[in-house]
């Protein structure tokens, strides 16, 4: 492993061949700004908050798209960096809708974060502002790009994680934007609406639609859980307010997924409010259902297979597990099957 020494605000580091300017600031605790950075996707450098004061460089440069060479001297906020930060976000706000009050995002806007920890109230920059409508076309993402940054990351995370390349940049100079093919509505699109797109912006351009209204950000009891829907064990953290689920958001701490989810695991939660859902086990009793313990259903599940086992034998059991389940807890019904019921008539619905 090749190792690179460079300086960094006076003090000297030492990181493997390859790392750019940003990471290895990370790892010395020192936070460089970013906006159209991210983990998970590749790195373009479109922002340009990221930048620093290289020694020798004609120019600042993009810390984020920049990798480290030896004897490197970095300055990451010297008086030349923080005016340019200042300067870019003026910029980004000079179009940008300051109605922090009432946006969605707020709480959660990097953007307002860094224009807060930058001191940048206004713009001084005037001119024609953009009034797109706002897109509320699907049952799921609403988009205002009216608060697009251009930062791609929305772009990046649909080709570069999903796969779909529903989305990129149309138009030039002024009028460019992030939008579908032929400029259409999100519904017409082939978007599958997993939502990764609103998972990466870091503003209020794309937001989750079921989420709206519902309580700031800040409000939100996470906790993280498992996705119910198949067996891959996807994690995201549950929003829940008042006792209330208020939606599902990416927890980039997932093991499985990191911050993928597919269209069922973010958006498809409400059937726990749906009026029809059982909230207890059910008992038939005289020809009628009727609420039961658990001690009870189970008792009477053991019972039942007993009997049935002793008077028609193992084959007239039979076990259908669920593609929902885990692969642990399909293995756990097959066993049961054939341990203790002794039989081989287990099946699962996802084998076609």
């Amino acid at each position: 492993m090749d190792l690179i020494k460079l300086t960094i605000n006076g003090k000297e580091v030492e990181v493997e061949a390859g790392t750019t300017i940003l990471k290895a600031a990370e790892q010395m605790g020192i936070n460089i700004p970013y906006l159209c950075f991210d983990e998970d996707l590749t790195s373009v450098g479109a922002c340009r908050l990221c930048v620093v004061e290289v020694k020798g460089a004609r120019s600042l440069v993009a810390s984020c798209a920049t990798a480290v060479t030896p004897g490197m001297i970095v300055e990451t906020h010297s008086p030349a960096v923080m005016e340019a930060r200042r300067t870019i976000l003026e910029l980004l706000i000079a179009n940008h809708p300051l109605d922090c009050l009432t946006c969605e995002k707020a709480g959660d806007c990097r953007l307002a974060d860094y224009c807060y920890e930058y001191g940048v109230k206004e713009s001084s920059f005037d001119g024609e502002k953009h009034n797109y409508p706002i897109d509320e076309s699907n049952p799921f993402i609403v988009r205002d790009m009216n608060k697009c940054i251009l930062c791609g990351k929305c772009v990046r995370a649909c080709d570069e994680i999903t796969g779909q390349n529903t989305i990129d940049f149309a138009y030039r100079g002024f009028n460019c934007k992030t939008t579908t093919f032929f400029d259409e509505e999100l519904v017409e699109s082939n978007c599958v609406f997993c939502g990764q797109c609103v998972a990466v912006c870091p503003t209020g351009a794309l937001t989750e639609k079921q989420m709206q209204g519902k309580g700031r950000r800040w409000e939100f009891q996470r906790t993280r859980t498992t996705c119910p829907f198949c067996g891959t064990g996807c994690n995201f953290d549950l929003c829940t307010k008042d006792g209330k689920i208020i939606g599902v958001l990416s927890n980039p701490k997932s093991p499985v997924n990191g911050r993928a989810l597919c269209v069922k695991g973010r958006f498809g939660w409400d059937f726990v409010n749906n009026e029809k859902r059982l909230k207890t086990p059910l008992i038939k009793k005289d020809g009628e259902f009727v609420p039961a313990s658990w001690d009870e259903a189970l008792d009477l599940i053991a019972t039942r297979l007993g009997e049935i086992k002793e008077k028609y034998g193992p084959d007239a059991f039979a076990a259908l597990s669920s593609a929902r389940c885990t692969n642990e807890e399909n293995y756990l019904v097959q066993k049961f099957t054939r341990a203790v019921m002794g039989t081989n008539n287990v099946d699962h619905c996802a084998r076609t």
